[in-house]
């Protein structure tokens, strides 16, 4: 009596039904919050940073295998600073991680700035007012 091995017996499923494999939009969200702190970090040299990422997918036939991302990025930035080049860096970090982590195609990176953290603002709430 002659054994199938796993692999033979899938071989023998068509594709179309042998399933599919879907990447969770909580998945993709903390891709896409990891992508946007590491880019953060490395624009604002070390700074603390605080970044968070809401997610929506649209799922395409035409953006095989895993669909067609669209993402909402809020981050909180140190002020002064660069922010065009911050949230620049932010979109391009967060769409390669994205297409390289979860195999989606990236069609837009939306970023919105809640807040922006200003350390003289904060040492001058604690000063002696003379």
């Amino acid at each position: 009596m002659a054994t199938v091995s796993s692999s033979a017996a899938a071989a023998d499923v068509p594709a179309g039904e042998r399933g599919a494999t879907r990447i969770a939009d909580r998945v993709v969200a903390k891709i896409a919050a990891r992508a946007a702190r590491e880019a953060l970090r490395a624009v604002s040299l070390g700074a603390p940073t605080d970044a968070h990422a809401t997610v929506t997918v649209a799922r395409r036939e035409v953006h095989p295998p895993f669909g067609e991302a669209r993402l909402r990025i809020a981050v909180e930035l140190g002020y002064p600073a660069p922010i065009g080049a911050q949230c620049g860096e932010v979109r391009r970090q967060v769409t390669e991680r994205v297409t390289e982590l979860a195999g989606m195609t990236v069609a837009e990176v939306a970023v919105r700035v809640e807040r922006l953290n200003s350390p003289l603002l904060t040492a001058r709430g604690r000063e002696r007012v003379r």
